[in-house]
């Protein structure tokens, strides 16, 4: 398997290709607040928390450009306490981003169409996060990164607010992606996302599969044998430890 285009030819509901002509460039500490940098592959990639007026607005560029290469109409960021935007980037260049939504008194977005299904998990008690707004550059071919942004996502779901479930709105062409690489299993037939103007299915991830997963095969990705999901580009045990701690101190 290629080890950047398979991960990424496949992102999401609200995911498109993106042109190197794309990227979004400025100082490293423009994106926000750095949570963590790592090594691949002699790259050194940056994973930051977006909670600055300019991190968030440099997501939101990336993401307009990438989507507008697909027609779809995406609504800019907005300061939001029960949203949490990361970003990845590369010697000064927005490379990914992605978005946790926690669910609170204001629901979260997938209610707008799949309300049904996500009051079925809150009626079995479930604490509930949803995936949006996930972009990736696919001419980084690093599963690694990408791997990062999805592991510190978990770790925001779990270590710091107790969530048990995830959820996420998936294109059909992209719902193969999330079944083989990260485990996510259907909710909900087919239904068409007013957001973005196309087609959607519900699905959903137990946090205690995702944590089970990473125990297992996390910071295994220099001999990941036959596995083929991105678990063993995720953090060791050991390093989601520290990341966790580091998160916390972020506050």
């Amino acid at each position: 398997m290629n080890a950047g285009h398979d991960a990424v030819e496949a992102m999401g509901q609200e995911q498109a290709h993106l042109e190197s002509s794309y990227l979004v460039r400025g100082e490293e500490e423009d994106h926000g607040r750095l949570i963590g940098s790592f090594t691949d592959n002699d790259r050194t990639f940056g994973i930051r928390l977006a909670d600055t007026d300019q991190g968030r607005n440099s997501a939101s560029l990336l993401i307009s450009k990438m989507y507008a290469t697909r027609g779809y109409n995406v609504a800019r960021m907005e300061r939001d306490p029960n949203r949490i935007t990361l970003s990845a980037s590369d010697k000064g260049s927005l490379i990914g981003t992605v978005t946790l939504g926690l669910d609170s008194e204001r629901g979260i977005l997938a209610d707008e169409i799949f309300r049904d299904h996500v009051d079925a998990f809150r009626a079995r008690g479930a604490r509930l996060c949803e995936i949006t707004k996930l972009a990736f550059d696919p001419q980084v071919k690093s599963k690694a990164a990408l791997a990062a942004l999805f592991h510190t996502l978990f770790i925001y779901a779990r270590h710091i607010h107790g969530r048990t479930d995830v959820l996420i709105e998936v294109n059909p062409r992209h719902r193969r992606f999330y079944q083989t690489m990260l485990g996510f299993v259907d909710q909900a037939e087919l239904r068409h996302n007013t957001r973005v103007d196309a087609p959607a299915y519900l699905m959903w991830l137990s946090v205690e599969h995702m944590a089970q997963q990473i125990a297992l095969l996390g910071g295994t990705s220099s001999n990941p044998g036959t596995e083929r999901s991105l678990y063993p580009y995720f953090f060791s045990p050991r390093e989601e430890e520290g990341i966790a701690n580091r998160l916390i101190k972020l506050g």
